[in-house]
């Protein structure tokens, strides 16, 4: 069954921020049920990208000890595991902020609140899609660090 997973203090709160998650959390039910394009481009990159995270800096850290033996091989494998988290990282940037959007629509036209609680879900959820922003942008730069280092993808065993 699909079901609305939220905190025990999201669902018991009555708070303009608990609100504006839940209403958040319904965005994406609904951008499933609409089959969302970008929300099926991130169910289908999550496995991947999943596996690329976890496996990513083990990978470059055994290339990094085999050296010359087969080492760049290694680094350079984790290093595309690693843009695979990075990629997922940016799809999940409209998914976000289209449900915040769907949210806000949802509780303006619904009337549930004020003008003035609608600012205060606004700014919750604005904060929140910051945070996979930030999350991008940090993972945009450690991939770009590990190019920097590694010297890019084409590296050799030389």
């Amino acid at each position: 069954t699909r079901e609305l997973n939220l905190s025990d203090g999201v669902y018991h709160s009555n708070s303009v921020a608990a609100l504006g998650i839940a209403a958040h959390e319904a965005g994406h039910a609904i951008q499933h049920a609409r089959a969302y394009a970008p929300m099926q481009l991130r169910q289908m990159v999550y496995p991947i990208s999943s596996i690329g995270s976890m496996a990513a800096f083990p990978l470059i850290l055994l290339g990094v000890i085999f050296g010359p033996m087969g080492g760049a091989w290694l680094i350079n494998l984790g290093i595309w595991m690693f843009s695979a988290a990075v990629m997922f990282t940016l799809i999940t940037l409209p998914v976000e902020f289209d449900a915040s959007r769907r949210a806000v629509l949802a509780l303006a036209q619904g009337g549930y609140l004020t003008q003035e609680e609608m600012k205060g879900v606004k700014a919750v959820l604005r904060a929140a899609a910051l945070t996979y922003v930030a999350a991008a942008a940090a993972a945009i730069l450690q991939l770009l660090r590990l190019l920097l280092i590694f010297g890019g993808l084409g590296r050799s065993n030389e």
